[in-house]
């Protein structure tokens, strides 16, 4: 008998927000498990592969680009955007300006990326860095819930990178939204060139378009 072979899929995430908002830091603690106070600067973007065995029948690979804080809403990230099926939103509690800054990043990212439907691709807003003091930028789960609502953001968490908080969680649930569309959107692949956000046939080599897998991110 046989064994069954794993439906496979490649999605692309970014990773938004303000520089210094933990980007990188939410990054490695998702892919390696790592946590470090002393990060360089991302310079333009950068790469990390996350390898998923969702269940017994699919396979996700999210490969995660972590857009530079300096690169806000600068014409490149249109570039960058292309073809991302979902998004990461961050700012840092501790910085009244970072989440000032939410509905700017937010506002870019719905105008230059969308799926095939047309519609805006799922957004999910990172409280970052909540195991320090907020600034008082929200005081309930209630005013969160209804400027997520209001600014088209699919949920929110509160997350820690240096405490290992949220992260998996909000990442469990963007990868259900990003699945919910593929399943309402069929997707034709080529046998010559299957895109980045659809599913990889068994036996199908991948195409990353001269994407690169990184082993370390900065931000």
């Amino acid at each position: 008998m046989s064994m069954k072979e794993k439906t496979e899929f490649l999605f692309k995430v970014l990773v938004i927000g303000d520089l210094g908002t933990g980007k990188t830091s939410i990054i490695k603690r998702y892919v390696h498990q790592f946590f470090s106070i002393h990060y360089r600067a991302t310079i333009g973007v950068d790469f990390a592969l996350k390898v998923l065995n969702w269940n017994d029948d699919t396979l996700i690979r999210l490969q995660l680009w972590d857009i530079a804080g300096q690169e806000r809403f600068g014409n490149m990230t249109r570039v960058y955007y292309k073809e991302a099926v979902g998004a990461f939103v961050v700012f840092d509690v501790t910085r009244a300006t970072t989440y000032e800054a939410v509905e700017k990043w937010k506002s870019d990212l719905d105008s230059k990326v969308f799926l095939p439907n047309g519609s805006p691709i799922p957004a999910v807003l990172l409280a970052n860095k909540c195991d320090q003091v907020s600034e008082g930028l929200y005081s309930n789960t209630t005013q969160m819930n209804e400027f997520c609502a209001e600014k088209g953001f699919a949920g929110w968490f509160e997350t820690s990178a240096k405490e290992n908080i949220g992260i998996d969680e909000a990442a469990a649930f963007l990868v259900n939204k990003i699945l919910d569309n593929e399943s309402k959107t069929p997707i034709e692949l080529s046998a010559s060139h299957p895109p980045n956000n659809g599913v990889i046939r068994p036996g199908q080599r991948q195409h990353t378009t001269g994407q690169r897998k990184s082993e370390g991110c900065c931000s």
